[in-house]
């Protein structure tokens, strides 16, 4: 961070690698965060996308390979923490969800294990990508999408759409709207249960969400903290601890995700008499 103030130095690692449209209607990368949100609504952080996806497609080779030599005399390391990993979503899952669905169990074995992959970037240096791509001319690089509530919100938004389905499905339209309408305080309550229950019903993305953005988000502003403030030879007595810790963060956010939509997707399947 050399000739960088301590908030110049935060502020410039927060920034996403933001593409889209300027106010003069040329197309380009924002270079700062009031140029970022200049650009509106259809901007893109091309940073979160291209993590995600590059997570995501690690995540089905890894699991592949693991599939491809897979051994019942001699299973391998891969093989075994694989096989823990399901064994822990696959109880998660049968003590929580009471319905029936072949997409819950392996949605929620997907979205543990991408979604860890993605909060586990949050352990490499915070300098060591971003200085990495400076060589190459991008000026700002977060390679967290965890970190970036677009990325958390879409995932909510996508068990969102989900869950309405399955309530539709399983209770029927009007199933559902009675649901919301007469739910919890009968039908002469209907425009107070009406907007008790859409309040409701709408905080579940919000908070599936902004949970999981809000814990990431912090533990990385304090590995930014610790970088910032501190000088380099003193950065280890302080970021070490604090990675160790996070590890634990990281991988509880992820099951707390996954143990959410899991329960969510119960209450869409759950049928009221």
């Amino acid at each position: 961070m050399a000739g960088e103030s301590p908030s110049a130095y935060i502020l410039h690692h927060l920034q996403n690698l933001t593409y889209g449209r300027h106010p003069d209607g040329t197309w380009g990368f924002a270079h700062s965060a009031k140029e970022a949100t200049e650009m509106g609504f259809m901007a893109i952080n091309v940073d979160t996308m291209a993590w995600s996806i590059v997570l995501g497609v690690f995540f089905l080779w890894l699991f592949r390979r693991a599939a491809v030599n897979f051994s019942m005399d001699k299973p391998g390391k891969l093989q075994c923490a694989i096989e823990a990993i399901f064994e822990l979503v696959d109880g998660s899952v049968s003590s929580t969800f009471q319905g029936k669905s072949a997409l819950v169990a392996p949605l929620a074995f997907t979205l543990f294990c991408w979604i860890l992959l993605m909060n586990a970037m949050d352990i490499i240096p915070v300098d060591f990508l971003p200085e990495f791509f400076k060589l190459f001319g991008v000026e700002h690089m977060k390679v967290v999408p965890t970190t970036d509530v677009n990325a958390t919100f879409g995932m909510a938004l996508a068990v969102f759409a989900l869950m309405l389905f399955y309530s539709v499905k399983i209770k029927g339209l009007g199933g559902f709207v009675a649901e919301l309408a007469f739910h919890p305080f009968g039908k002469w309550m209907l425009p107070f249960n009406l907007v008790l229950e859409t309040v409701s019903l709408l905080a579940k993305p919000l908070s599936l969400s902004l949970r999981l953005w809000g814990n990431l988000f912090a533990g990385e502003l304090i590995f930014l903290l610790i970088a910032a403030l501190l000088p380099f030879w003193a950065e280890p007595f302080l970021s070490v601890p604090w990675a160790i810790f996070h590890i634990l963060v990281i991988a509880l956010q992820a099951y707390i995700f996954m143990m959410l939509t899991v329960a969510y997707l119960n209450m869409s399947h759950q049928v009221e008499h």
